[in-house]
This record gives C-alpha cells, structure tokens and sequence, in this order.
C-alpha cells in the first residue's frame, strides 16, 4: 500500500512540476517526492519539519485548516506566511472519497504555477489516492472481529489461536510497532474508520475489566499503527479525538506499552484497560493515560479486579460503606499526605483538630493503627484499589 501511495504522488509531482507531499487528515507524512532544488526557500521550517518528524504541529495543522481544505472540493491556494514559518505559498488538493476528507497533497506554489488543466489531472490522481486510503481505513474495520477475539479469548490456546488469526489477517503489518487504546464508556456503534489504526471494535465492558463487577455497557479497543515504539503521538492523537465521539463526558482513555508485533498484545489491553480505569478514577491522570504513567494504580489495577481484595477486605469494610464517605475521603488524603497532618489538613480544608478526631474514628472503624506502616499501607491499597471499582 505505501508503494502504491509513494507512485501516485510521484505521478502529481509530475503532472505539476513540483515535488508533492502526502498527508493523511491528521497531517501525518504518508509520501513525499523526491526535492532537487536548490532554492533555500524551497524547504520552509514547516516543510522541512513535516518530512524529517514525518507530521505537522497543531497549530500548523490549525493555520492550514483556517483557509477551507476540510471542506474543499478541489485546489485551494494558501499564501506564504513567513511569521508562521511557511516562506512559500502552497497548492493544497483535497484527498476525499464519497465526500469525505482522507488527507491531503501539497506543493509548494509559484508563478506562474500548474494551469487549471493541470490541476484537474492531478485531482483525479488525488481521487485515486483518496480510493486507497478509504479502502485501507475499511481493512482496519473489517478486521475487528480477529481484533475482539484476541482482547476477549481467555489465556490459553485459544488466546494463541486468535492472536495467530490476526496476524494472518494484517499479512505484514503484523510485525510492525502497534499501541493499543482503550475508550470507555463508549455509547452507539464503533467508528467506521479510525487515522492510524489497523483495526477497531467494541468490547463489553465486563470482559474488559476482566469480569469484576462495574458499569455495563462498552468499551472502544482500538490498535494504532506506530512508526517506532519511542513516539506514542499517534496513539495519543487517536485516544483525544475518540473521547470527542464516545457519547459520554465520563468516558476516560487508556495507552498500553507500545509492541513489535503481535505476540504481547493481550497484555498491552490489558494495560490499556487500566489506564483508561486509573484516568477515571484519578482526574489528575486524565482523560487520557498511559499505563507507563499511572504510577501506583498499574499494581492497584490488578486488585481492582478483585472485589474481596478492596471492598470486601474485613478491615477497609465498614469504613468504605457510603454511610462513611467523608471518613473515606479523609483517611485517603491524609495517607496521600504521607501522613503529614498539617498538608492533609489543609488539603481537606479542616482544622488540625477536625482530622485527628476523624483519623480516631477511621481506627475505631477499621481496627487498624495509622501509626504502623502496614496497617496505613493495607488502608491505602483498599481506599484506591475502591476507587478504581468506582
């Protein structure tokens, strides 16, 4: 597929005179010809940054869109702005197919520039391209019934047997770099196409939080295609634009450790799932976490899943009780406080006094000492492993 985008743009390149760059909507290099000028101005900043980081920055991406190309038909003719680093003007041909915006082509503009006939050939060369990348965003859907089978089959055989089919089914691509997103809640259906992924599907939210009890409904699993393990931007694009469309404002996104193929993907959901958890539970974290960043809850992750371990613990019991919410809120930051009374205190906007008569009362409650180190560790562990219950 890449060799096949890298001909149709050489074939625009030609067609215009001038070496072309394809883009996909998020502005992420996909092609570019081959640039022998020797003009200086030829290679702005922006376009010098487009092909050696292989994207453009947000607010290079919002300056483009201001002239009209997500909406745009046909050719759009931006003008140089040197304060925003683009020295020379640019031909931008819109990459659509049934009406929607797959990416973008652009050259670099000059006078006299591509007459009204060239510019026509090279739309229908941008039309074919536009054919390609929808076809290549329909393969990453068509792919998510492999995709749940790996996320949802149990460890095992059948867990091998699935990931096996996946792989068959992304052919090469399979040994390539990948990160996986979790997105939940997620309302309504999944997206028909996601930039940058190699496939998508819904999960039940039950199984994505490996059966413990919580709140029904789905969870989005998308795998991101990554150009090296080092750089997770796509995956995080990804996560940011889905929560706009999870029909929710609770819904929370998570990024596991990004992997070399395929043989460590259950896992990486699994990291996924809990940093999407973590980021609901703890807003500082959030809206989108990654599991290398959660720091604590990546261990607390896995009591979660074990109501007995939190809720049920005899000791953390009755002070987790919704009766005893203040009681809870208080012994948490004061353990978040390192036990400091004046920080939790004033963290808690409370006199001194207030706290230690609260702190009697989550001992009398728990039967546990606040002055011995295990005793505050096992309260820790069972206040935030509840918090990831929700």
């Amino acid at each position: 597929m890449k060799g096949d985008y890298q001909d149709l743009v050489d074939e625009i390149s030609a067609l215009l005179g001038a070496p072309a760059t394809l883009e996909n909507r998020d502005f992420r290099l996909i092609a570019f010809g081959a640039h022998d000028s020797e003009d200086d101005l030829a290679m702005d900043p922006v376009r010098t940054r487009s092909i050696l980081t292989r994207q453009s920055t947000a607010a290079v991406r919002s300056w483009f869109e201001g002239f009209g190309i997500t909406r745009a038909t046909g050719p759009v003719r931006i003008p140089a702005a040197p304060e925003a680093g683009v020295f020379r003007g640019r031909i931008c041909l819109p990459v659509r197919h049934r009406g929607i915006v797959q990416g973008y082509v652009w050259l670099l503009d000059a006078e006299p520039g591509p007459g009204p006939e060239q510019l026509a050939a090279a739309m229908e060369v941008a039309e074919r391209i536009g054919v390609l990348m929808a076809e290549e965003a329909k393969a990453g859907a068509d792919l998510s019934r492999e995709f749940r089978a790996v996320v949802t089959a149990g460890r095992g055989w059948q867990r091998d047997m699935a990931v096996a089919s996946l792989r068959v089914a992304l052919g090469p691509g399979a040994e390539g770099p990948h990160a996986v997103v979790c997105v939940a809640p997620w309302t309504g259906q999944a997206p028909p196409s996601v930039p940058g992924a190699a496939a998508v599907c819904l999960v039940p939210r039950a199984t994505a939080d490996g059966g413990a009890e919580g709140p029904s409904g789905f969870a989005l699993a998308v795998l991101v295609r990554l150009r090296t393990t080092d750089v997770l931007t796509p995956a995080a694009t990804a996560a940011t634009r889905l929560l706009a469309g999870a029909g929710t404002a609770a819904a929370t996104a998570g990024i596991g450790v990004p992997r070399t193929g395929l043989g460590g993907l259950p896992g990486a959901w699994e990291q996924a799932v809990a940093a999407a958890r973590a980021a609901a539970a703890q807003p500082l974290l959030g809206p989108v976490a990654q599991w290398s960043g959660i720091g604590p809850y990546r261990m607390l992750a896995a009591l979660a899943t074990a109501p007995e371990l939190a809720r049920d613990d005899p000791a953390a019991r009755e002070l987790l009780a919704p009766a005893h919410a203040e009681l809870a809120r208080t012994a948490e930051v004061y353990l978040d406080c390192a036990g400091q009374a004046g920080r939790a205190a004033a963290a808690l906007g409370i006199h001194r006094q207030t706290l230690y008569y609260r702190l009697a009362r989550v001992e009398k409650l728990t039967g546990l000492d606040l002055d011995a180190g295990e005793d505050r560790l096992l309260l820790h562990m069972a206040l935030k492993a509840a918090r990831l219950q929700g």
